[in-house]
Order: C-alpha cells, then structure tokens, then sequence
C-alpha cells in the first residue's frame, strides 16, 4: 500500500516497513524459493507504486499477475489478514489497477515491436550467439547502413544488407576493413533461425514508443504495464535480450533528473537469473552499466529470482532494497546459498539470519531498506500485507477484452513495412540490372555495327574487283582484237616477202597470233 507518502511493505513487530519513495529508484532484489510468496510481494509493491502516480513495468512469467486489473476477492483469510495489519483503518480496499497488457507475439497482448536499428549489433549478436569476428562483421554493416542512411527496420533489411556487403566486400575494405563473406554468410542463417523462432513479428514497425508507459489511469495511478512472457520465456535468450533492450531504450531515452522525490518508472523482472546466464563479458559490463546510472534516470529496477547468487555481484551491490522469502537446505549447494543470502545483509542482534531464513513462513521476508540518509537498515523478519487487486490470473478471454479496451491498441496492431533498406537495395539491384542490360545492349549494336560496317566495305571490294575484272576483260579483248589486225598487217607484210597467196595468209595468222599473245601477257 501507499501510505503517509511510503511504499508499505508489510510489518515487523507491530512497526511498518516502508521503502522511501525517493530510495526506491536505488532498486531492489526479490528473492526466494519457490511458493514462498514472491509474486504477492511483488504485486503489493507495484500496487504501492501505481497508487503513489509512478508507472510500473512487469514481466508476467507465469501469467498470475494478470488479475491486477480485477479487483481483490474477499475471504475468511483475507479478513484475518486485513485484521492483523491493521488495513481497514489505512484505507485499504480491494480494487483493480490501470493495467496494459503487452505480447511480443501480438497474441495475448499489444504487440510490442522494436527494430533492427534499435535493438543494436550488441544485443543482436548476443541474441544469435556470434562469435567475435561475427560480431565485428555486424558492426560493420551497422555503420555502412548508418553512413548510407539506410534503415535497418526488419530482418529481411539486415539479410539484404549482409548480402550486399558480403558480395561486395572488396568495394567497402578500404574504408571500413576486410569483410570476410562466409561471416556474412554465416550471419544470415543466424537471422533464418531467428525468423522461424518469430523474430518477423517483433523486428518491425510501429515500434514501441516508451513514452505510451508513462501515462496514469483513474485517480492518477500510475499505468501497470504487463508483458506477457508465458510464451517468450521458453526463448531465455530472446526473454532476456528483451529486457535488456528496454532498459538500454529508457537509459538512452529519459534525460538526467538525479535523485526525484519518486521514481518515474520502476521494473520488476520476474525469473531474473535469465538475464544474467551465459553472458559475454562485454554484455554482462554493459548490463552493470546501466543499472548503475538509469538511477539518474529515474528508473527503479526489481529482480526477482530464487537466490541473490543467480545476480552477478557487480549488479547485486546495486541492489539497495532487499526483500528475501525462504529459502530451503536441501543440498550442499543450498545452504552455501542461504549462507551467502544471509550475508548479504546487515546484522540484526535479534535474531540469527541464516537460522531464520530457513524456518520463514510463506508470506514471511527478510527485509533491509535504505533509510532517508541511503544506508541499509538492519535485516528484519516482515509478514508481507496482502494486495488489493485480485490475487490470481484472469481468463485469456478476459484478457483478450482488456487488450481491445486500451487506448493503445489501434496504434500498435496492425504492422507495416516502410521504406528501408531491403527495398532500397532491391531498387538499386534493378537500376543495376537495367543499367547492365543496356550496356549489354551498346556493345551488341556496337559490334552489329562492326559487323554491318565490316561487311559493306566487303561488299564493296568485292564490287571493285569485279568492275576491275570487267574493265581488265574489256581492254583485253579490245587489245587482243588490235593485236590480231596489227599482226596481221604487220604478217602479211611479212608475208608478201615470202611469196604468193599462202605467204601472204601465213604471214597474217601468224601475227595476229603473235601479237595477241604479248598484248595477253601485259594485260594479265
């Protein structure tokens, strides 16, 4: 509940324990077994948030934090409770919460999509598992779309990139490095195996405004926003690259505001261990980051997981509000956890920590809170109050209602293509095609022209011969004709010497014969 301007927790000898709203963006870690009563802890407080105007963010695992948009029922347990807390005098009352439901896959939600461009070649390459000269080839296409401003909006952008690149490696190695093409190559199959897992779905547009989260309901409570995660969560890798790209979107987003009197937006994430499994240096560095500076941001974040083991120490020092459910011994393994849990907190002479972390109640927490001056209080033993908003999960048919009722839904639902980067490569593929094809094109006439040139000055050489023949032929046998008359003079004057008729006719033959025969030879 919201209380005297305090996030009450619950009560621990008959004394409230409050997180102090201008604390509360210094985040949290709820933790605890199975059963122990994380998620009615986690509800009170989203609860306490909404009430005190501050928008909240909760990832639904399990789909049991549905019904906060349902009033509470009431019980004969309820009652007791209600009784011993003292609620009825604090204004408390069962009532429903402003709540907006949230789907990565559209189904049981909003959809909530985000881009190629946004998520980044960090989280990307996290997401696919490459390795580190993969991961450099990604980068590097990052920047050849941004320095071309080419959109990467869905997959099939950064496939049509990746293509590009990969076939013209040799054009981009001057200004940006060798690009190995089976990098490339090896990339896109990651991207295929990312489309079949529903990756289509979430990479496109409209993508996620995150300023839609920081609205506030009836009576100023702050919006609950619920992604549900039954489905995503069988994905941890895209569960949790997920949520790190939303904490990444709000740290890159919201501007500096210090220390408020209360958080702008706080995040519970619920199976918490998921963010933090099998990750590179790089990301695990990255994921410390911004957990230490979205404080100035506003944000306030919760994990919540079984063990503070399953949160890397460089995030659990960060952690400033804890609230610790059982935890059972049933192994070696178990008890260095609960040893390690109660170490985390400060001392309490009252009671021995680790002791009493195994015998707690469900219902029942450790709890250290950061006083007015940010220092931790000493551990207490808490009963944790009891939520106001219906306890369990509601109908999918229930929800489906909720998800058409909300404002939001008209501006998310359908999704759309723009104009990016697989159809500017398409359109520059076909300019290129078109512009091959009519080079292409030039050289054939060029060459048909060649060809027609080559065969007219052909033609015509053998149109010359042939005048060249005939005139040749011509003036042969008008020689030939010349020579026979003049041999023939010139023989029968010869003739003539030699005496009577056939002298003369000899003589004549003779050299007309002759004289064709030399006139031939000049004109051969």
């Amino acid at each position: 509940m919201y209380y005297n301007d305090k996030i009450w927790i619950g009560e621990s000898d008959g004394k409230k324990i409050c997180i102090l709203p201008n604390m509360a963006n210094r985040h949290g870690l709820i933790a605890g077994a199975t059963g122990t009563g994380k998620t009615i802890t986690l509800k009170v407080l989203a609860e306490s948030f909404s009430d005190a105007g501050v928008p909240v963010f909760l990832a639904d695992v399990k789909g049991d934090l549905a019904g906060m948009c349902r009033p509470g029922k009431d019980s004969e347990d309820m009652q007791k409770r209600i009784a011993s807390f003292g609620l009825a005098q604090c204004g408390f009352s069962y009532q429903s919460y402003p709540s907006v439901f949230w789907d990565v896959y559209g189904r049981m939600g909003i959809p909530l999509r985000t881009t190629i461009s946004e998520m980044g070649p960090l989280l990307l390459g996290r997401l696919m598992n490459l390795t580190p000269a993969q991961t450099d080839v990604l980068n590097v296409t990052f920047k050849i779309a941004d320095d071309n401003n080419l959109l990467l909006i869905d997959t099939k952008d950064l496939k049509s990139m990746l293509q590009y690149i990969g076939e013209n490696a040799a054009d981009f190695s001057n200004d940006y490095g060798h690009i190995a093409k089976a990098s490339a190559t090896t990339i896109i199959r990651h991207i295929v195996a990312l489309e079949a897992q529903g990756a289509q779905e979430f990479f496109t547009e409209p993508a996620l405004n995150i300023a839609d989260w920081f609205t506030t309901g009836a009576g100023g409570k702050g919006a609950i926003n619920i992604l549900d995660c039954r489905e995503l969560v069988n994905d941890p890798t895209m569960y949790s690259l997920f949520l790190l790209w939303m904490l990444a979107e709000l740290f890159e987003t919201l501007p500096e505001v210090g220390d408020p009197a209360k958080p702008r937006m706080v995040f519970f994430f619920d199976e918490a261990h998921l963010l933090f499994n099998n990750v590179s240096k790089a990301l695990q560095e990255k994921i410390e980051q911004i957990v230490k500076l979205i404080r100035s941001r506003g944000v306030g974040i919760y994990f919540i997981t079984q063990a503070p083991k399953d949160i890397p120490d460089g995030v659990l020092s960060q952690l400033g509000n804890k609230i610790q459910h059982a935890l059972r011994a049933y192994t070696p393994a178990d008890e260095k956890a609960i040893k390690a849990a109660a170490a985390s907190f400060r001392t309490n002479p009252a009671f021995d920590t680790k002791t009493v972390l195994s015998e707690l109640g469900t219902g029942e927490a450790l709890v250290s809170v950061l006083d007015e001056a940010g220092i931790p209080t000493v551990v207490k033993r808490c009963k944790i109050l009891p939520p106001q908003s219906l306890m369990g999960p509601i109908s999918d048919g229930e929800k489906k209602q909720e998800v058409l009722m909300s404002n939001l839904y008209l501006k998310y639902k359908d999704a759309h293509d723009p104009d990016s980067a697989y159809e500017f490569l398409q359109r520059k593929n076909l300019e290129d095609e078109a512009a091959l094809e009519q080079q292409k094109k030039a050289v054939a006439d060029e060459k048909a022209a060649a060809k027609e040139k080559a065969a007219a000055e052909k033609a015509a050489l053998r149109e010359k011969a042939k005048k060249d023949r005939k005139i040749k032929s011509g003036m042969k046998s008008v020689a030939n004709s010349a020579a026979g008359t003049i041999g023939r003079e010139v023989g029968n004057t010869i003739g003539k010497s030699l005496g009577g008729s056939f002298g003369k006719k000899l003589g004549g033959n003779v050299g007309a014969q002759l004289g064709r025969s030399i006139l031939g030879t000049l004109f051969k």
